[in-house]
């Protein structure tokens, strides 16, 4: 669970945060190995890099990328935070007497560190290579020519729609939560709820007692159940659109 939970939460992170990995990965290229004054400065400022990329290359590049992101982040911290989690569970980080062991939490923390950051590596590689392909006339540092999926794929839609199914899953668990709770509380003998009033008071009782982590009981269940509908939802939508447009020419 704290291997799932830090991974998702990390890519939830992740989505908000991409673009600006595009902007760094574009300016920290930038005049590689050339002295200040004998290149062209494509991008001056973090600000101007959004402007300028949005521009040429288009908005959508903002977020070039984002599925090796989101794996390299949910592997990470998945692991990194997970491991830790569980050496901290087992009581590897404590002493005879009960005591936190700081050598051990950070013996603990760099190991964590260390499997993270090896497993993850590769998939910074290719997110690095991806974040850098740019128009020519923006293009900076080596520009490698990866192409995941061929045009027009089904495998493109497939992919888009298992990240759609996180962001699904990580914004609508906690209302699954509430309305299923709402649904199972008994009531009085007018119908009313003795539990909760609605399903703001139920996401707030929740909240107050159990912890975030209560609004997102039953996660894995969740994207096991909402993930293939939403994968197979959205894949199947992009087949019919593009057999109705083929045979509409």
């Amino acid at each position: 669970m704290d291997f799932l939970m830090s991974g998702l939460a990390a890519c939830g992170a992740c989505v908000f945060t991409n673009p600006l990995e595009v902007v760094k990965t574009r300016m920290q290229l930038q005049g590689e190995l050339r002295a200040p004054g004998t290149y062209q400065r494509h991008y001056r400022n973090v600000f101007h890099a959004f402007f300028t990329i949005g521009k040429v290359d288009g908005l959508a590049a903002l977020q070039k990328g984002l599925a090796p992101a989101l794996l390299y982040q949910f592997l990470m911290n998945g692991i990194r935070l997970g491991t830790y989690g569980l050496a901290e569970a087992g009581g590897y980080l404590h002493t005879a007497e009960g005591t936190l062991s700081p050598p051990r939490s950070a013996a603990a923390g760099a190991l964590a560190g260390i499997m993270g950051a090896y497993v993850g590596s590769p998939i910074y590689m290719v997110k690095t290579h991806l974040q850098a392909q740019a128009a020519s006339e923006i293009a900076v540092g080596h520009q490698y020519k990866h192409q995941i999926f061929p045009p027009q794929s089904w495998k493109v839609a497939l992919a888009a729609a298992m990240l759609s199914g996180i962001a699904v899953v990580l914004a609508m668990t906690p209302f699954d939560v509430a309305s299923t709770r709402l649904y199972n509380q008994p009531t009085d003998a007018q119908g009313k709820g003795l539990m909760y009033r609605g399903i703001l008071d139920a996401l707030l009782q929740t909240a107050r007692t159990e912890g975030i982590l209560g609004m997102y009981k039953g996660i894995g269940a969740s994207y096991f159940r909402l993930g293939p509908h939403t994968i197979l939802s959205l894949f199947f939508w992009d087949q019919l659109r593009s057999l109705y447009y083929t045979y509409t020419k």
